[in-house]
């Protein structure tokens, strides 16, 4: 390719973290722009011109304006990477239903649990350490018979769920009770071209 797709981000977010992961991993050229969330910058023109709902991250790629890491994940696939993306039918339902397990438990669980105590977020610790408790437990026993979650390779949702889940103890989220989930971050973080997401020392992660 002749440009470098913009990824607009922040260096903490997990959301950010998968769409910087997946480029990693397939080479694709990219540059890296930090928004500034303390200040509001992702509430602001020009930022809100490209993803409405103030949120990050967002990616320009030539004149295509992509929001929504999930979202992100799929296009850059399909454009540039389709061997991360499902080869039949039943593997396109299991690599849907764990991007939407990331989108709802993992974000609602172990994300919100590190949302927290990184960024101070008033959200109801109980209720995260439920949902967290619930995704790990369902991972923790289906990786217990299957190295990647979707298919028997990486897929998109193998990297939808990584950065949330191996952060967990930043919100306070032990991982010691998943020995599958531990071995399956560890897998991941052997790819070729993984990055890691930056790490905060809070809770368990102190």
């Amino acid at each position: 390719m002749s440009h470098k797709i913009r990824v607009y981000r922040h260096a903490l977010s997990g959301h950010c973290h998968r769409v910087e992961l997946f480029l990693a991993l397939n080479n694709i050229p990219h540059e890296l722009v930090d928004v500034d969330l303390v200040n509001g910058e992702h509430k602001k023109e020009p930022f809100l011109t490209m993803n409405p709902h103030g949120r990050v991250p967002v990616i320009v790629d030539g004149d295509a304006v992509i929001a929504d890491s999930n979202a992100i994940l799929v296009y850059l696939a399909r454009k540039y990477a389709p061997h991360w993306l499902a080869t039949d039918l039943i593997e396109e339902a299991e690599v849907n239903k764990y991007l939407t397990l990331a989108a709802s438990e993992i974000n609602h669980g172990p994300a919100a649990a590190r949302l927290r105590l990184v960024f101070g977020a008033d959200l109801q610790e109980a209720r995260t350490v439920q949902l967290a408790t619930w995704a790990f437990e369902q991972l923790d026993k289906h990786l217990a018979e299957n190295t990647w979650v979707a298919a028997n390779k990486p897929t998109v949702a193998d990297v939808a769920l990584y950065a949330y889940s191996a952060h967990a103890p930043e919100g306070n989220i032990s991982l010691e009770p998943y020995a599958n989930l531990r071995a399956y971050l560890k897998r991941i973080e052997a790819l070729p071209g993984f990055v890691p997401m930056q790490a905060t020392k809070v809770g368990l992660a102190a």
